[in-house]
Formats: structure tokens, sequence, C-alpha cells
């Protein structure tokens, strides 16, 4: 069973960065396919952004529209942890954000903007609010 652990959100004023951790329990961490979620106050939960797992020839990122020049998705399979750097927040990014990861060891799911159907391990997410 993987459990997931977001970490890194917070305050942070229109035009500022952070960085979202997702660390994980399971030393096979590298096979598994790695996305991040967001939901904002009276919406439903979005796909922002996924990675693909070992299983990948090369690694596959893959953003929303809403992020795309602006985060940045990566992951450190020794440190069994994936990230989410993001820049130039504004108000609208501001939601609970969620890490989550499926099991991929022969392909990757993250061939496009990430499906809440297409993993099965969630984070318990982590608030980020973009406020001056």
């Amino acid at each position: 069973q993987l459990h997931l652990m977001e970490s890194g959100g917070g305050l942070v004023q229109p035009g500022g960065s952070l960085r979202l951790s997702c660390t994980a329990s399971l030393h096979t961490f590298d096979y598994y396919d790695i996305a991040w979620f967001r939901q904002a106050p009276g919406k439903e939960r979005e796909g922002v952004s996924c990675i693909s797992s070992r299983s990948s020839r090369s690694i596959i990122t893959t953003y929303a529209d809403s992020v795309k020049g602006r985060f940045t998705i990566s992951r450190d399979n020794a440190e069994k942890t994936g990230y989410l750097q993001m820049t130039s927040l504004n108000v609208e990014d501001t939601a609970v954000y969620y890490c989550a990861a499926v099991f991929s060891p022969r392909s990757s799911v993250c061939t496009g903007v990430p499906m809440e159907s297409q993993y099965y391990f969630w984070g318990r997410g982590t608030q980020v609010t973009v406020s001056s």
C-alpha cells in the first residue's frame, strides 16, 4: 500500500513561488506515475500535471494549459519524492493541491492532462493560498 504525503503549501503573494513535495512510502516509487491535482473552493478537482514512471524510455511530463510555463513537475526516485515547482502564482492558483500515484510498471498513463480516474493512491492535500 502506497502512502503519499504532501508538504510545502502556504500563503504567498501574487507573483511569488512555492515548491510542493510529495513523499511516498514505498521503495518501488520509481514504478509509479505521479500527478498533481488541485481543488479550488466551490470547484471540482482538476488535473494540473503528471510525470511518468520509469516504464517510459524517457521522462514524460504534461501540464494543464492554465499552469503551462509557470509550473514544473519533477521527481527524485532515490528520495521517493515528487515535486511541483510553482512560479508566477496568481489568486486563481489558490486551492488544495493533491498528489496522486498509480502503479505503472509497463506503460505510463501520463499521456495528457491527468484525470482522477487514472490514479489510485492519493495524499491528503496541502493548501496553497495566493493573496496580497
